[in-house]
């Protein structure tokens, strides 16, 4: 028996096979495949079409849903026929890229790697915190998820561990102008941060630096004396007049760095304590010893308000006006810094000399403040005034600091002191020693007279008066010897030319001596 074919069967397992071939949806031709089976295959009626097209509408139903998606994700469908280049960067993401460009470099160049970790780390920060906040994308071209915003933070806190781990302390300071720059270009992604400006050593400099890490106030009100019966000596007299400090440097021992644990600046005394109870603070005495064109705060020559500052660090005249905002334009400089002179033996001491340590004005300068504050702890192995014809002075001051305080210098600290003398062997350390008074000869003893000889006896008169011939006239005496003429008096133009001769201080009545040289008029200048 023969079965029969039902014809509706097949036509209904055709169209399911056409609908769901994959190659007739990708190409799209199951339209043009369904109006030729219309036109010449059998006709389907009822439920039996519907039936039939089923399938291939839930496949077109599908395909159309992926691609919606594939739109809204990627912005456009990719066509050979009609390619769409990618979105151009906005203007607000180069701006804002370069500054934190500019930013990493200026944090390099004040505290090398570490300095550039810490400056990327803070605009990382900044973009992660906007990102994480808002959920929108920022310039950085991070995604808009708030995932993205915590990856970020998380890794600038990474690069802030490791920049604090290789940057130099006394570069810290430095880096916070960068810092800011960095921090405040991903305020938003249309913001337009402006850049600061470091001050360079030889320029003009900043008239808000932030304080050394001496911890010393700047123009104290008021300052502290030393208490009755307390004074503040070093361990050991300044070296002898005109030591040289090449000789003097192969006297001081040579050993490693002491470990900085227990240093604070009150180790050293009340910071510009009136030692000498004159009754104006050290910082003060400085700023007279050191500046010019002087006006006093008021008619007690003690609180200086204004000066010139010719600053040997760089080389520039500075001006200087006391108040809140402006002191910090002079500081006042140790020359052997306190952290250095703790981890180098100031340990040893006791507190008393630890004070006159802080106090000498031997290891006191008034400086440009941003230098000062770019020194910081450092020694002449990490640090050297930009002034480079200042520089064997500066050594010399060091080394003389260090001898009369009984502190020791590295290996890496001796052979940078020993490489800037090589050029000025014949540097003369400055000390308060005066140069000895040659002793004068002591006249020799004026001989006894001889005793006048016995008078003869008075002859008998003669007879007769006769006359005497007259007595020749005696010889004019020799002219006295011309007195040596008096030593040329000794000058000098000013403390420099007398510090650079080995004579200063000077004292009143000594050669040299001037009372222009003398400004608080006590009887020594250049002290």
């Amino acid at each position: 028996m023969l079965a029969t074919v039902d014809p509706h069967a097949t036509a209904r397992k055709s169209v399911l096979q056409r609908t769901q071939d994959p190659d007739t949806i990708a190409t799209g031709q199951t339209g043009r495949w369904w109006k030729g089976l219309s036109a010449k295959g059998p006709k389907l009626q009822g439920g039996a079409l519907v039936e039939a097209l089923a399938p291939g509408l839930q496949g077109l139903h599908l395909l159309g849903k992926s691609m919606s998606n594939y739109r809204s994700f990627l912005g456009s469908k990719p066509s050979a026929q009609n390619h769409q280049p990618p979105r151009k960067p906005r203007m607000s993401t180069l701006v804002i890229g370069a500054l934190t460009a500019i930013s990493v470099l200026l944090g390099a160049l004040s505290g090398g790697l570490g300095g550039a970790l810490i400056v990327l780390a803070l605009a990382a920060a900044a973009t992660g915190l906007y990102v994480l906040v808002t959920g929108r994308r920022s310039w950085a071209f991070l995604p808009a998820k708030r995932k993205s915003g915590a990856i970020a933070l998380a890794v600038s806190c990474a690069l802030m561990i490791a920049g604090g781990l290789t940057v130099n302390p006394a570069d810290r300071v430095e880096l916070e102008s960068a810092a800011a720059a960095a921090a405040a270009a991903d305020s938003g992604p249309s913001a337009t941060p402006t850049p600061s400006t470091p001050t360079s050593a030889g320029a003009t400099p900043s008239s808000t630096p932030s304080p050394t890490d001496s911890g010393a106030p700047l123009d104290p009100e008021t300052s502290a004396a030393l208490a009755q019966g307390v004074t503040a000596v070093a361990p050991n007299t300044q070296p002898a007049f005109a030591t040289k400090a090449v000789d003097l440097l192969a006297l001081l021992p040579i050993k490693g760095r002491a470990p900085k644990t227990g240093y604070d600046r009150a180790n050293f005394g009340q910071a510009w304590m009136d030692v000498d109870r004159n009754g104006c603070d050290t910082r003060n005495d400085i700023l007279k010893r050191d500046l010019t064109d002087i006006v006093f705060a008021n008619s007690v020559p003690c609180k200086v308000a204004s000066g010139t500052l010719a600053d040997p660090y760089t080389a520039t005249t500075i001006s200087f006006l006391r108040g809140q905002s402006t002191s910090t334009a002079v500081q006042i400089d140790h020359v052997v810094a306190l952290s250095d002179a703790w981890q180098k033996g100031a340990q040893q001491l006791n507190e008393e000399q630890r004070t006159a340590f802080a106090n000498d004005p031997l290891n006191l300068q008034a400086a440009d403040g941003p230098t000062n504050m770019k020194k910081g702890d450092g020694d002449a192995a990490t640090w050297l005034p930009p002034n480079k014809g200042y520089r064997c002075e500066y050594v010399a001051r060091q080394i003389s600091v260090k001898a009369t305080y009984s502190l020791w210098v590295t290996q890496a600290e001796h052979d940078a002191m020993a490489g800037i003398l090589a050029d000025c062997e014949g540097q003369l350390v400055p000390t308060d020693q005066v140069a000895p008074v040659p002793a004068t000869a002591e006249p020799a003893p004026a001989p006894a007279p001889e005793p006048a000889p016995a008078p003869a006896p008075a002859p008998e008169p003669a007879p007769a008066p006769a006359v005497v011939p007259a007595a020749p006239a005696p010889a004019p005496a020799p002219a006295p010897e011309p007195a040596p003429a008096a030593p040329a008096a000794v000058y000098f133009q000013n403390c420099t030319a007398a510090r650079a001769a080995g004579a200063a201080p000077l004292y009143a009545g000594q050669a040299g001596y001037r009372a222009e040289m003398d400004r608080d008029k006590d009887g020594v200048a250049c002290e």
